[in-house]
């Protein structure tokens, strides 16, 4: 593949808080609370910049009032924004529990303006100078952001530019129906989820097997598995298991992201998928040692 990469997806207001052991309930958890730019396809897009793509954009929605602040934020990370602004609707906001002693988090999400992304804030000429392009799937989540995400698509599509997908949640995928998602996702290239959503996905219990079991619907998924790394799957085989750095994790929010960004600034780059599933692995654990999803930029 040649050319930059276009994120079609979600740009968010991250409020991270970071607390050791079990939250209190009815009562005071102390908590190291700090409010970051976020969102599954902006972390992608700027962990794609941090790995070397040089022309990586994002299209996504914001609240009006926000959006001067995630334009600035996303430029100084290296990523061109394309940010639609909401006049009725607040930036999507995360908040991010993350327990300090074992770095995992849990998300309570308010999608915002993500879900009132719609059709006419797709135009084909985002398309010039691609090579491929991803999109978030929280947008598949709300009927009018899935349209929009579904359009972008059926356009790449029509221009020869491969798509790639995240199923981003494994708990919206529960809700929303799992064949409907993949009846969605047709004509998608790569898929990238991770264990849970590809178990959900597929039913299978293995990650060996569920990653098998959706290369035969997808050309080529690339499975995280966290501290274990990654799984590589195409025509119902795995050929490759990619291990993970050694990194001491202090927040896995957006490590997923991290790896969807560099695995797909190697692709571009030409590399096999092994390759940059090993690249994307490399970003994922340095994502691990940063608060928030986004590469650390400067002030």
């Amino acid at each position: 593949m040649t050319g930059g990469l276009l994120v079609v997806g979600d740009v968010v207001t991250d409020v991270v808080a970071r607390h050791r052991g079990p939250l209190a309930p009815a009562t005071d958890t102390a908590a190291e609370i700090r409010t970051v730019p976020g969102g599954a396809g902006a972390n992608a897009a700027c962990w794609a910049a941090r790995a070397g793509c040089a022309d990586v954009r994002i299209l996504g929605r914001t609240g009006r009032a926000e959006a001067a602040w995630h334009e600035e934020r996303l430029r100084r990370a290296g990523v061109r924004p394309l940010l639609v602004p909401d006049p009725a609707a607040p930036t999507a906001t995360v908040v991010s529990l993350v327990d300090t002693a074992t770095g995992e988090r849990t998300f309570l999400t308010d999608s915002g303006a993500v879900w009132r992304m719609a059709p006419a804030d797709w135009n084909p000429v985002f398309l010039d100078g691609i090579g491929h392009l991803h999109l978030s799937g929280y947008l598949f989540f709300a009927d009018s952001s899935r349209e929009l995400a579904l359009a972008a698509a059926r356009s790449a599509l029509e221009a020869g530019v491969p798509v790639s997908l995240d199923p981003a949640s494994a708990g919206f995928l529960a809700e929303w129906g799992t064949d409907r998602f993949l009846d969605a996702a047709e004509g998608v290239e790569v898929l990238l989820p991770n264990a849970d959503e590809a178990r959900l996905l597929t039913g299978r219990a293995e990650p060996v097997d569920a990653a098998a079991e959706l290369s035969h619907r997808f050309p080529l998924v690339a499975m995280t598995l966290g501290a274990a790394g990654a799984l590589v799957a195409a025509a119902g085989e795995i050929v490759a298991k990619v291990p993970a750095p050694r990194a001491t994790a202090v927040d896995s929010t957006g490590a997923g992201d991290a790896f969807t960004g560099g695995f797909l600034a190697a692709r571009l780059t030409g590399a096999e998928p092994s390759e940059a599933a090993a690249a994307g692995c490399r970003t994922g654990a340095e994502a691990v040692t940063v608060v928030g999803g986004r590469p650390p930029v400067r002030d």
